[in-house]
């Protein structure tokens, strides 16, 4: 009788995704070869009848069953680096590589490619990526900023940071503003489950229903919000929402709002409604600067985890599945913390402002 090899131990998420992918019809051959000897390993089965079993060698066996015991599930998923001298590359030509990157572009196109870079210097497209990565280049990215220009952002700076690191006690704090033109969107077939090896599937196109507007005050401290969903997001709305706060927060406690300048948010009614309950105190955040307002952090939140795959019938549906989030996030709220500090924050702008100059802003 033939010895039983000693098991190797996996774990259970990596089971699950090892049988998954012998399953799925598009896992590469060599792949499921290795998981299932490690599969058969880590049932007991001797070293030699898994070789009988996959037609292959003793030595193979004992590979795979090293590689996963050593450095497990990654390393039978892709291949070992192979022996040999890595080319090399002068210095000088990886200067001028690092240097056509940063200063020039290519005549037909906005950005290079490793592919157009290595024709136009005269190398391979892997010599031009390893040499991206060593310095961290990425053209191919493109993220957006915009500089406030208001001449007060100094000030508006330090009040509205000085309120999130330092808040007054015996008072809330509310990051306030409106998710406008949140879209009932209806996709025109059903979406596809998702399965191994394949993401969850929409169509493209989609049926629109309508839309509605998300009020939304954020509770520095507990992260609690206090939301509304209204169809329009007028001056009127506005109001309304304020009420719906002062009802809310405890009448001994003094309200600090950060909000931004919308026309809504400053309109004549709202200023003497305001100016008729001096508990509450108003912090402006910079033109151009909604970054500043710790509510954009939590629209970004509900968009990711329930609005944008979200398939909705009717406006009615988007609103009650906007608020059904919210109460469940209200049981457990979770704060977002503000830790960078004023003087942070303006250095980068000053830094960035001789660069805006350079190019010609």
């Amino acid at each position: 009788m033939a010895q039983t090899a000693e098991q190797i131990t996996i774990s259970k998420g990596d089971r699950e995704l090892m049988e998954a992918l012998v399953r799925a019809g598009n896992t590469p051959q060599k792949v499921a070869f290795r998981i299932n000897i490690v599969l058969g390993a880590a049932a007991g089965i001797p070293n030699a009848q898994l070789a009988r079993d996959f037609a292959t060698t003793k030595s193979s066996v004992l590979k795979w069953r090293g590689r996963f015991a050593r450095s497990g599930l990654s390393a039978i998923l892709e291949d070992a680096p192979r022996s040999g001298r890595k080319k090399s590359i002068s210095a000088e030509k990886e200067a001028a590589i690092v240097e056509a990157t940063l200063q020039t572009r290519p005549k037909d196109a906005t950005h290079w490619s490793t592919r157009s870079m290595g024709y136009s210097q005269g190398v391979s497209d892997t010599t031009v990526y390893r040499i991206w990565k060593a310095h961290r280049l990425q053209p191919h990215r493109v993220e957006t900023f915009k500089l406030s220009r208001d001449p007060q952002f100094v000030n508006k700076l330090r009040d509205v940071v000085g309120l999130y690191l330092n808040p007054p006690e015996k008072a809330l704090v509310l990051c306030v503003d409106e998710k406008s033109q949140m879209q009932a969107l209806d996709r025109t077939q059903p979406t596809l489950p998702l399965r191994p090896g394949v993401p969850e599937r929409q169509t493209h196109d989609y049926k629109r229903h309508g839309t509605t507007t998300l009020f939304a005050a954020l509770n520095l401290i507990d992260g609690n919000v206090i939301a509304e969903c209204l169809p329009r997001h007028r001056h009127q709305e506005f109001l309304r929402f304020l009420r719906r706060i002062n009802r809310t927060v405890p009448k001994e406690l003094d309200v600090h709002i950060v909000l931004d300048n919308y026309g809504t948010h400053t309109h004549e009614a709202v200023r003497r409604w305001l100016e008729a309950r001096p508990r509450y105190h108003l912090h402006f955040t910079p033109t151009s600067a909604s970054w500043l307002n710790l509510v954009e952090r939590f629209f970004a939140e509900i968009t990711e985890k329930r609005i944008r795959r979200g398939t909705f019938h009717s406006v009615a549906e988007l609103e009650r599945a906007v608020l059904d989030y919210i109460r469940t996030r209200n049981n457990s709220p979770r704060p977002f913390s503000w830790v960078t500090k004023a003087s942070t924050i303006l250095a980068k702008v000053r830094r960035a402002s001789p660069v805006i100059s350079e190019a010609g802003h």
